[in-house]
């Protein structure tokens, strides 16, 4: 039942985070926005972000109706994908100029994940917090974004703090755990030397989503409490699920707390 949740979750991001319904425009009377955004339906299946065609597609767009942020936004993308974050960055302050509710959450994300900005994330997240009431989920769907705000202020030494926050997201009523949440907040206790609390951590990870490195936290948990027995058992369960795949993956950039195999195979 979990796997279902967290698999329906991904999808309904997915689908939030598509191009917006053009009409939505122009029953709140927005015209040029809905103008702009007809000329750019369904571009995304024609041309490559890449590609001169997509790129001029929204600058037509752009022109027609300066302040549609989605335009921006789509734009952005490319720049960010092939390293010049200089535009990127011109490109997405605009698109949370004309909207922040929309895309706060996406720079803050991006701020985290690629420059590794973890106050300029903060500030984005804590920003759209006054917005909205739920900020919703990363741009890859791995996480919420109030477990990527969590994170952020691990990465800055304030352990306690994204304990704290991330408590309060898994205690949030009907919210179905990420593929993540349980082995990110077991090694935050683990690093504050809170191992009885990182060892249930670990272990509703385990019911979860079963990961490699959660095994060699475990395992570290247990050398800690002098098992030499359950140490090496989990240290070789960890690389056998290494080898399997059964690792934490990203397309762009590497997981915080990510454990590689040469860590787990040389202890």
């Amino acid at each position: 039942m979990k796997y279902i949740l967290i698999i329906i979750t991904s999808l309904l991001f997915s689908k939030l985070n598509a191009q917006p319904n053009c009409y939505a425009f122009k029953y709140y009377g927005d015209t040029l926005q809905y103008k702009a955004c007809k000329m750019v339906e369904k571009i995304d299946d024609k041309y490559y972000q890449f590609s001169k065609e997509f790129q001029q597609a929204y600058d037509r767009a752009i022109e027609v109706c300066p302040y549609f942020a989605y335009g921006y936004k789509e734009k952005s993308v490319a720049y960010l994908k092939s390293g010049d974050f200089i535009n990127w960055k011109i490109l997405i302050d605009k698109a949370v100029y004309y909207n922040k509710q929309d895309n706060l959450g996406y720079r803050g994300w991006c701020r985290y994940q690629f420059f590794k900005d973890y106050k300029g994330a903060i500030a984005d997240f804590e920003e759209l917090e006054k917005l909205v009431k739920d900020i919703g989920y990363s741009a890859n769907g791995d996480y919420h974004l109030q477990i990527a705000k969590a994170i952020c202020y691990s990465a800055l030494g304030k352990k306690e703090k994204a304990i704290e926050i991330i408590q309060r997201q898994l205690s949030q009523k009907d919210y179905p755990p990420g593929w993540f949440d349980y082995y990110q907040l077991g090694v935050t206790y683990f690093e504050i030397k809170d191992y009885s609390n990182a060892m249930k951590a670990f272990q509703k990870q385990s019911e979860i989503h079963p990961l490699a490195e959660n095994l060699y936290y475990i395992s570290k948990v247990y050398e800690v409490f002098n098992n030499s027995q359950e140490l090496e058992k989990n240290r070789k369960q960890a690389i056998e699920l290494y080898k399997q795949g059964k690792f934490m993956k990203d397309g762009y950039t590497h997981h915080f707390n990510k454990v590689y195999f040469s860590e787990i195979d040389n202890n």
